[in-house]
């Protein structure tokens, strides 16, 4: 971790003393009680509050141990600091150890370097190409290699683009291969399970789930194909070979390919073949008979019904039987034709 620490620091641009593995390790040991390791902690939050606007910060002109020991756990609170024993517990034990005390600058120069990250961002919207050129040329020095021409460079760039368009497409068709083998493995269990239903099977329900079970729980939904799967493949993995091949049928052969179906009967299901069902009474309509003239439902003169005169009209002096049949209680009118 001390190794990764260095590196850190020389990325970042640190030129202080403790640069050298020799003068780390004890400042480590120190702790607070090393200026050398005051001053480097000083360093890196004065950079990170002037590239990410920060409130808090860590000094030494103080000089009281216990004001520094404030300022950092307010400085690593406002970073939101994910190591409890930084920033839980007692303010005066804390830091006493080298583990933590390396644990610090890591966590700080990790930092740091994210708010560059972050900045050149920033600045590259304005001026992308610029931004792009200074920060390769920064990789290229601190990986000690030669600086390739710029055209040279954008070139790759847009090949790691296309890389990233290529990660997309191969994670969408992993979801849809997964949703796929879900499908057929379901459909595995249930044919599996329709195997149980005879009687003969129930007797052996044990030696079917010994036999499968294993079988069954190495099969993964998952996709296992990434894409350095993909880049590493070669053209000839593109060929599309029949399941009816010979060399697909070598190891597909078993003794129920030569079992031979004889005649089955005829099940239909041919649409062409199917009559349409007869029309049905609509639900709100009531069967009607056909009824003929005359009789009790009457006619348009003749039949029953209640007329103006007869037996609803006494009221009116009993102007009698009207011209109706045997039902006709007197009247013209009959029964209404509506």
């Amino acid at each position: 971790m001390e190794a990764d620490l260095l590196d850190t620091l020389e990325a970042l641009g640190y030129q202080g003393p403790l640069l050298d593995e020799a003068a780390l390790g004890p400042a480590l040991e120190s702790g607070l009680s090393s200026p050398e390791y005051c001053q480097l902690l000083c360093w890196l939050s004065s950079q990170m509050k002037l590239l990410d606007n920060l409130e808090e910060g860590v000094s030494t002109e103080g000089g009281d141990l216990e004001s520094m020991q404030l300022e950092i756990s307010g400085f690593l609170k406002e970073l939101s600091c994910p190591y409890t024993s930084l920033v839980s517990g007692d303010i005066k034990s804390r830091l006493q150890n080298k583990e933590d005390c390396l644990k610090l600058l890591l966590f700080l120069g990790s930092e740091l370097q994210a708010v560059q990250i972050l900045q050149t961002k920033k600045s590259s919207c304005s001026e992308p190409n610029d931004a792009v050129n200074k920060e390769l040329k920064t990789i290229f020095e601190v990986l000690r290699l030669p600086l390739p021409s710029t055209s040279d460079v954008i070139s790759q760039i847009k090949s790691v683009q296309e890389k990233e368009h290529l990660e997309k497409i191969n994670e969408a068709l992993c979801i849809e291969y997964e949703c796929r083998r879900r499908m057929l493995i379901k459909r595995l269990d249930v044919t599996v399970q329709s195997f149980g239903w005879s009687e003969r099977a129930k007797a052996k329900t044990d030696d079917i789930a010994r036999v499968y079970q294993p079988v069954r729980y190495s099969l993964c939904p998952k996709s296992a194909i990434s894409l350095s799967h993909l880049l590493a493949s070669r053209e000839d993995l593109s060929r599309i070979v029949r399941t009816s091949s010979g060399s697909i049928r070598e190891k597909t052969v078993c003794p129920v390919n030569k079992v031979l179906m004889g005649r089955v009967p005829d099940r239909g299901g041919r649409p062409s073949e199917i009559q349409p069902p007869p029309p049905e009474m609509p639900p709100w309509q009531k069967r009607q008979d056909d009824g003929g003239r005359g009789g009790w439902r009457g006619g348009r003169r003749g039949g029953g019904g209640f007329g103006r005169g007869g037996y609803n009209a006494a009221p009116r002096g009993g102007r009698g039987g009207g011209r109706g049949g045997y039902n006709d209680f007197g009247g013209r009118g009959n029964y209404r034709k509506y």
